[in-house]
This record gives structure tokens, C-alpha cells and sequence, in this order.
């Protein structure tokens, strides 16, 4: 062979070699990018909305784009959620990626009866999808929450439903919930959960108009066969007090002030939750204790530690009762006291269960300790900043 021709093999080998493997991968601009699914049930028929994300607007994340759309919302029904989404293909001219899938969405219809099960399975078999996907419920119209851009027109990716944390560190009202963490919760006593409830209000304003933006509103109670209901605004804010994973929330107090009353918000922070069963026979009653620090805000008027301390105390305990109570009129447990006592006394579970969970009633709770670790004045002292 002459070396002609054998320079002629080698560039053959060559050009193979570089151009082996790409045949069957498809260019990342001919695809659409799945951010969020949104799922409601009626008349025996799922309702799918599949909201895509447009990359023109999600390369910077800090400027942005308003000459591109940044997000697009599909909707097709099937008497389950696979047709509707296989009906949405049809509708659509390039090809669907479902790596970057980042939340789920629920209508109240589509949580009740075990509708959502089957969605939620759909979801973890399917080999594209993560199990770090979030989960929310809303009694608003799906497409009114997906459409909802994020403030200062920043990439959809940056969306509170894509990146619930991000509100978590300042105020953590509602913990967030994927859906691992959603199948776990089923699946272990008391087989409920609860599921972020979302609203869309109108809090902000451009110089276009009112401004919609998600809004946490509360939570939604699923169990493994039916939809309990909601536990929303005040009513749910015994959840962020019986929680570890609490970042930082506040809590407003009423300060007896001569013939006025004078108000006081405090910062909550370092949770750490205690649970304890107590068994007696065929009665079990569960003792809480919290510890926490506290950051004193603005405030008028002569305060010490102490008066901070008591009511600070007493505002924690009757927003938790209040949580709880909620809880029970759906026949929930919410603060999962169920769970405290099969991981301290699985016998004692056994013997004492109904259909996975522990009856319980409004003196189930049966004592809340509360020690406040630290009160802290802020940068300045207990005296008042501005004086009379």
C-alpha cells in the first residue's frame, strides 16, 4: 500500500471516529424544555398542563429579556394523565425534554378520590424525570398559577415554585415538599402529608399595573385514599413551630403598654423539636419541647428579657394548639405524632393503630415546653432606640 493511500485510510478513520456517537443526539435548540406540570381532574377525565420554558431568557438569569416569551402553557385532557400528555404531543412541533422538570401542581379535584397517586407514580417511573421534583396543590385556575412570572421579569427558572428554599430562608411558613419526600410521607404512619398550598395574589405593583405573584398560602392534607382539605393562613402556623428544618420565621406579640397596646415582632431561628409518647395502657399523649432563639425588631416602650420571653412563649403554644385542632377536624394528623411513636415504641404503635395512624384528640398534646435559648436586642440594647 502506498503511503498515499494510506494516508487516505487514516483520514477515513479519522473523520469516523469524530462523527461516531452523534448521530441520534438532538441539537439542544430543536427540543422544549418541560419546567412544570400542572394537573386537574373532571368529569372522569384528566386535565394536563404542561408549561415549557423558553432558554432565550434563562441563559442570564440576572437580566432580562422581555422581547422573549418566557414561559408557554399546553393543555390537553385523557382519562389518565399519559394520554393527556401523549394529546399535548401532537400539538407540539419539536420534541419534549423532562430533565429540567422542577414542580408539580395539583387542583383540589385532582387530589381527591386517589387521583393524584396515579400522577405521582407516572412521574417516578418515568426515566426522565427526577424525584427531586416539588410538590404544591391550589384552588385557583392552573394555567392563572403557571403563568405567573417572577419579579423584575427574571428567567422562569428563578420562579418560587421552581425554587421554594430561596423563600424558606427568610420566612419558612410552609417546608417544601418533592416528591421522594412525598412517597416516603405515604407510605410510613400516619400515611398523610402535607402539601404547600399556592395562591396567586397581587401584592406587587409596576408601572404597568398590578404585579401577580405565587403566594404560600397555607397547606393541603393528603393521605394515601382521599384529600383531607386545607389548613390555610393563620390556622397553619403551628406547622412552622413543630419543625426542624424552620430557617427563620417571625411571630407578633401584644405588649401591655399603660392604656394602649403596643406590638412587638420578634425573629425565630435555631428550631430544635422535641416529641416524647407517653403510654399509658391503650392511651398514648405526647409531651413537646421547643428550644429556639429570638431576635428582637423595632419596638416602643421598657422591655426586658423576661416580659419578651412569656409572651413569645404563650404566642408559640397557642398557634401550635390552634394548628393541631385545625388538624383534627379533618381527621389529621398533622403534625405527624403518629410517627413519634413508631420510631420510639413500634409495639406500642401496633397495638394502638387504626388504619395506620393513632386516634388522637385535643388532649393528645398534653404538655408544650418551651425554652427561648437566647433574646437578643438586635445590634443595640433593651433601651429604646428613639426616646421620648
Amino acid at each position: 500500500m502506498s503511503q498515499k493511500q494510506i494516508a487516505i485510510v487514516i483520514l477515513m478513520l479519522t473523520t469516523t471516529l469524530l462523527l461516531s456517537g452523534c448521530w441520534d443526539v438532538t441539537e439542544p435548540q430543536r427540543m422544549y424544555y418541560a419546567q412544570g406540570v400542572g394537573v386537574d381532574y373532571k368529569d372522569n377525565e384528566y386535565t394536563a398542563y404542561l408549561q415549557i420554558i423558553n432558554f432565550a431568557n434563562v441563559a442570564k438569569t440576572e437580566s432580562a429579556n422581555p422581547e422573549a416569551a418566557p414561559t408557554e402553557i399546553g393543555q390537553a385532557k385523557g382519562k389518565t394523565i399519559e394520554e393527556a400528555i401523549y394529546k399535548l404531543y401532537r400539538s407540539m412541533d419539536q420534541e419534549v425534554f423532562w430533565g429540567h422538570m422542577t414542580f408539580l401542581l395539583f387542583s383540589e379535584s385532582a387530589m381527591k378520590d386517589e387521583n393524584a397517586i396515579a400522577v405521582i407514580d407516572t412521574f417516578l417511573r418515568f426515566r426522565e424525570t427526577r424525584y427531586h421534583i416539588w410538590v404544591y396543590c391550589t384552588q385557583d385556575p392552573i394555567e392563572d398559577v403557571l403563568l405567573v412570572s417572577p419579579l423584575l421579569e427574571k428567567s422562569p427558572t428563578a420562579a418560587k415554585l421552581s425554587n421554594p428554599k430561596n423563600t424558606a430562608k427568610q420566612e419558612s411558613f410552609v417546608e417544601p415538599v418533592n416528591l421522594r419526600q412525598l412517597v416516603i410521607g405515604l407510605n410510613e404512619p400516619n400515611h398523610e402529608m402535607k402539601i404547600p398550598y399556592v395562591t396567586v395574589n397581587e401584592n406587587w405593583e409596576t408601572m404597568d399595573g398590578p404585579k401577580t405573584e405565587t403566594f404560600f398560602a397555607g397547606v393541603g392534607i393528603l393521605s394515601k385514599d382521599s384529600f383531607k382539605g386545607y389548613i390555610k393562613g393563620k390556622s397553619a402556623r403551628g406547622i412552622e413551630w413543630m419543625n426542624d428544618e424552620t430557617k427563620q420565621g417571625e411571630i407578633t406579640v401584644e405588649l401591655e403598654n399603660n392604656e394602649k397596646s403596643d406590638y412587638l415582632t420578634v425573629d425565630i431561628k435555631k428550631l430544635d423539636v422535641k416529641v416524647k409518647p407517653i403510654v399509658k395502657g391503650n392511651d398514648v399523649k405526647f409531651e413537646v419541647n421547643l428550644k429556639f432563639d429570638t431576635i428582637l425588631n423595632g419596638f416602643k416602650g421598657k422591655l426586658t428579657p423576661n416580659q419578651v420571653r412569656k409572651k413569645v412563649e404563650k404566642a408559640v403554644k397557642e398557634e401550635i394548639l390552634t394548628t393541631f385542632e385545625e388538624g383534627l377536624k379533618m381527621d389529621a394528623d398533622v403534625f405527624r405524632l403518629s410517627e413519634y411513636l413508631y420510631r420510639s415504641n413500634v409495639k406500642a404503635w401496633k397495638r394502638l393503630e387504626k388504619d395506620g395512624k393513632i386516634p388522637l384528640s385535643k388532649d393528645s398534646i398534653s404538655k408544650i415546653d418551651i425554652h427561648i435559648n437566647k433574646v437578643s436586642p438586635g445590634r443595640k440594647t433593651f433601651a429604646e432606640t428613639i426616646t421620648e
